[in-house]
């Protein structure tokens, strides 16, 4: 059973994030042949103030 974690800044709208899970779980099934009951496509979301490059903060870019 392929899972796969996407990890994301809070934000995007259900309906952005729901096509994205779906292509995602094309993509899987396509490339590993195994059938889309198979696929768990997990969106994990953080909050901007929860995340940082090169040392600043999301939330102060």
């Amino acid at each position: 059973m392929p899972e796969i974690l996407v990890h994301i800044v809070e934000g995007r709208s259900a309906e952005s994030k729901k096509a994205l899970m779906r292509d995602i779980t094309e993509a899987v099934v396509r490339n590993f042949a195994v059938p889309a009951e198979r696929v768990v496509v997990q969106i994990v979301e953080s909050p901007k103030s929860d995340k940082m490059r090169g040392g600043v903060a999301f939330d102060e870019m």
